[in-house]
């Protein structure tokens, strides 16, 4: 079995078949931690490389990612890539990707979280994010060092940065160097959370440690319809993660940067944005605009400076998050102080 026929298997398949192939990658051990979930870990390991956990699939109709995905595995049953670095692939939402869908019952990307009571709830994302956390506990077990996440998706809609990373509320700040490296993989702005979220990569970086990041590469588009060009660098990226290279960041990448300052969340079901419902991701809004309404909570307006809009959607769940506001980072120039 290759790995691009078991990933394929795993999104169709009535019945699921469990990974059994021992010598389809020599050199490298090949472990299924869950259905859809395989550990790549060469049995020679060369000094200081770090582990990379790949994942798409999360939204099952966000299609660029799992063709990334592709990619990657053709190039390894080809033998046109070594696995130099312990990976873990992961492949998310398998009913949803093969019925072309968000989600089947539950926004699986808000349920990443260890207190909650998921193992008693039945929906399909809730069984599902306890296989996913129980995969990554199981792959960091043996991991020594720096672990990079990269959670792909794609975004709802436009955007004035098409190919943007959220990173995950923690303590810990994400380095100079690896935000240079996301910018010379084509992410062209960044965007900080100000709390936890419970997305996939907030659970690996805030029970793990790891430099988690979910990356917003476009639009959301079918199969097959996706601009691939534009994302080669990032799989410049995966491809370089995955052999364990360690390449210097470009010294003239760079990213604009925006802090999160707030959420707005549906919290009745008399709630509407106060714009148009195809406005880009980052639209600046200027104090005193009314951003939405919510018969329970009231009018959200822009206080005393401007503030720019993430991921609106009137159509979220009660209690979920509607949009995200930002501003952009103040940059300190060289030499100031």
């Amino acid at each position: 079995m290759s790995l691009s026929d078991y990933f394929a298997d795993f999104i169709a398949a009535d019945e699921l078949t469990a990974w059994s192939d021992s010598a389809a990658l020599p050199g490298v051990a090949v472990t299924e931690h869950a259905p859809g979930v395989l550990a790549l870990v060469p049995e020679a390991l060369e000094p200081g490389v770090e582990a990379t956990i790949i994942s798409a699939g999360i939204h099952g109709n966000e299609t660029a990612p799992i063709e990334l995905f592709g990619e990657l595995l053709a190039a390894l049953d080809a033998g046109q890539l070594r696995v130099g670095a312990p990976t873990l692939l992961i492949m998310g939402n398998r009913r949803a990707i093969a019925g072309g869908q968000r989600y089947i019952d539950t926004n699986l990307n808000r349920l990443f979280r260890r207190d909650t009571l998921l193992r008693d709830d039945d929906r399909f994302e809730c069984q599902r994010a306890l296989e996913l956390m129980q995969a990554v506990d199981r792959f960091m077990t043996d991991i020594t060092g720096a672990v990079l996440h990269l959670d792909m998706h794609t975004a709802l809609r436009d955007s004035r940065y098409p190919r943007f990373a959220i990173e995950p509320f923690s303590d810990t700040p994400t380095p100079d160097n690896l935000w240079q490296h996301l910018a010379g993989a084509g992410i062209q702005a960044g965007l900080s959370q100000h709390q936890h979220s419970w997305t996939f990569s907030h659970y690996t970086r805030h029970y793990h440690g790891a430099q988690g990041f979910t990356l917003e590469l476009g639009r959301v588009a079918p199969f097959g319809g996706n601009d691939l060009e534009s994302l080669a660098p990032m799989l410049d990226l995966l491809r370089a993660r995955l052999a364990g290279a360690g390449a210097r960041p470009p010294d003239n990448a760079s990213l604009v940067r925006f802090d999160v300052i707030d959420e707005i969340m549906r919290e009745s079901d008399d709630f509407r944005l106060c714009f148009a419902e195809d406005i880009a991701n980052f639209t600046e809004f200027a104090p005193g605009s009314s951003l939405a309404v919510d018969g329970a909570r009231g009018e959200w307006v822009v206080k005393e400076s401007p503030v720019h809009v993430v991921f609106p959607n009137a159509r979220v769940e009660r209690g979920a998050r509607a949009l995200l506001l930002a501003r952009p980072v103040v940059q300190t120039p060289p030499g100031a102080g």
